[in-house]
């Protein structure tokens, strides 16, 4: 579980038609600090599903009436709640069986007899994936804005030096504008793979790569690798970012489109600007420090030409210093 996630804040519906399972996962499961509902049979667990959107369902395989594969079936397509991540409780452990259950939708198996442990470590697995599920960009699978606050504020709190990435690409409106949405899609996926790229040459297994929305992105990593991270991250957009624009707008060096007056208006090819923001010595407190000083930063960069990478200066804290 990530660190300072409450288990009180995830709620799990145990289905088994028997009493004496449902009690011992409820049991088992509260202790842990998690909080259970319970439902005895499919019908039931369908009507639970609807009234207590859960977290996590563990979902018994062999019941009467309604089985958990024809469960697992109308909760995945119910667009409501069909990202409700499933386990799967059975005593069979033959193949067939656990192939059709993941074919029906289901993300994982626990297989009686279990030990606690097992049970435990497989409910936190898939919650904690399911989350990272909720919380990703839905354009290229990033991390999002919650977990961008949480993993900034875990390494304020715990007075982790860090440096702080927020980018975005210059001029892009107009170029999604002129190009259309599919273009535009294509240039921030293609800044995405520039930016995890640079961070896996160049950072570590410990760094983080998140994606606010649109063109803006940030990366989070150690104050020694910032600036060769922003630098590498600009130099190959600028490179790479040419197969994107018309060969027209190349040789022009611009490409013009229309105000919402009518009037034509010449502007400048994509390019990159890289706030970065470093705190080496504990004097930021709080997330929402680091992302105003980013936006001011970046707001400054944008206007210079071409891509850039602004950030403080060391002496004097919030005026801005460009680097590139």
């Amino acid at each position: 579980m990530a660190q300072g996630e409450k288990k009180e804040s995830y709620k799990i519906l145990v289905v088994d038609d028997e009493l004496h399972i449902r009690n011992i996962l409820k049991f088992q499961l509260e202790k842990s600090g998690y909080s259970v509902v319970l439902a005895e049979n499919g019908e039931a667990a369908l009507h639970m599903v609807r009234k207590e959107s859960p977290d996590l369902l563990i979902l018994d395989l062999m019941m009467p009436k309604m089985d958990g594969f024809e469960v697992c079936k109308r909760i995945r397509e119910n667009y409501q709640t069909a990202q409700i991540p499933i386990i799967m409780l059975t005593a069979k452990s033959d193949l067939p069986d656990r192939l059709k259950g993941l074919k029906d939708g289901a993300n994982d198996y626990l297989i009686k007899p279990y030990s606690n442990e097992e049970l435990l470590l497989r409910v936190q697995n898939v919650l904690e994936w399911s989350q990272k599920q909720k919380e990703a960009n839905p354009l290229t699978g990033l991390a999002g804005n919650r977990a961008i606050e949480k993993e900034l504020q875990e390494r304020i709190e715990n007075s982790i030096p860090f440096a702080f990435l927020y980018m975005d690409i210059d001029n892009f409106k107009a170029y999604n504008d002129y190009y259309g949405y599919q273009k535009g899609d294509e240039a921030i996926l293609f800044l995405s793979d520039i930016i995890v790229e640079s961070v896996n040459s160049l950072g570590s297994s410990d760094d983080f790569v998140g994606h606010i929305g649109g063109d803006d992105f940030v990366v989070i990593t150690t104050p020694q690798r910032a600036e060769a991270i922003a630098r590498r991250i600009i130099d190959e957009f600028d490179k790479g970012s040419l197969v994107l624009l018309r060969e027209e707008d190349l040789r022009r060096g611009y490409f013009e489109v229309k105000n919402r007056l009518g009037e034509v208006k010449r502007v400048p090819l994509m390019s990159v600007t890289v706030a970065l923001v470093i705190d080496d010595n504990g004097r930021l407190k709080h997330f929402a420090q680091v992302s105003d000083i980013a936006s001011e930063l970046k707001k400054y960069g944008k206007e210079m030409t071409g891509s850039i990478v602004v950030r403080e200066r060391r002496k004097e804290a919030g005026a801005p210093e460009k680097i590139k």
